[in-house]
């Protein structure tokens, strides 16, 4: 074989091959492996601020932070560098939800993206994020605290049903309307992180209980849960906008449940710090622990 034909063959055989992006666009499905090729391709498109290789089905539904926005002027835009992510893979909705972390010091984020996938292409992409300015932001507690959770997968024998996932989450986020606190399955230890700020030091009675203000009503709820690891995070706002009952800010909270008990809580709220607290009634309601750092 002469070099002339060699490298004709080379450029054929690159022509006809799948490019990877490809590969894993063609194994998105409602498995647990096709959800995962899901969350790839949406990491991978993050990473580089380019989200054409996303098999994006017509008449996508993209949302940022509640509001229907045109993804090519999206965050999804934003080429950024992931320092940390986990996600969630719920296989009887379809649905992905993946925690990222940014810590980029210039443009740090944080990011809870929800994917829904229907006939192998992605039919919505949810976003809401977080940076500087916003409420309790303090993306280096946020990476030091998410990383280092053991969010692992748990045996089968000793997974919680949907359904108690789904009840724990609900029964914390009800708190804050009927301050009914007992009725929450607190776990000890028990930590949670909002924004950066951080509850617990490590010790056996860690509590989450800290720190719930009371009448507050979380409203539009919806739910992505993985039971194989214990997870359920809930897009929400804190409060349905209203004068006396919370800002309606949109919110996550995303909750780690170990034999029917909290174990971590998440939460994120696309606040400005300055509407906080204690800055006008349409303020959010604050975590105590360590603050900022």
């Amino acid at each position: 074989m002469n070099h002339f034909t060699f490298k004709w063959l080379v450029v054929a055989a690159a022509l006809v091959a799948p490019a990877v992006g490809d590969a894993r666009a063609a194994q998105v499905s409602c498995t647990r492996e096709g959800l995962e090729a899901a969350v790839d391709l949406y990491v991978a498109a993050q990473t580089s601020g380019d989200s054409s290789g996303l098999p994006l089905a017509k008449g996508l539904g993209y949302v940022e932070n509640f509001k229907t926005t045109n993804i090519d002027e999206g965050v999804i835009r934003k080429a950024m560098k992931i320092d940390h992510q986990r996600s969630l893979l719920d296989t009887a909705t379809c649905q992905t939800y993946t925690e990222v972390i940014v810590s980029d010091k210039g443009n740090p984020y944080v990011l809870g993206t929800r994917l829904r996938v229907n006939h192998g292409l992605i039919a919505e992409i949810e976003m809401l994020w977080t940076t500087t300015g916003y409420w309790g932001f303090n993306v280096d507690n946020y990476l030091k605290y998410s990383s280092t959770e053991d969010w692992g997968v748990i045996p089968a024998a000793n997974r919680d049903t949907r359904a108690t996932l789904v009840s724990a989450a609900n029964a914390y986020l009800d708190a804050f309307l009927e301050g009914k606190i007992d009725l929450v399955p607190w776990g000890f230890p028990c930590n949670r992180t909002e924004g950066g700020m951080h509850t617990g030091k490590g010790a056996a009675d860690d509590s989450c209980q800290v720190g719930v203000p009371s009448g507050v009503n979380i409203a539009n709820r919806h739910f992505v849960v993985d039971e194989s690891i214990g997870a359920v995070v809930a897009f929400c706002t804190f409060g349905a906008g209203s004068s006396t009952g919370g800002s309606g800010a949109p919110d996550t909270h995303l909750f780690r449940v170990e034999k029917g008990k909290l174990r971590y809580v998440h939460t994120m709220t696309h606040l400005l710090q300055a509407n906080g607290p204690g800055r006008g009634a349409q303020g959010r309601g604050a975590a105590t622990g360590q603050g900022q750092k």
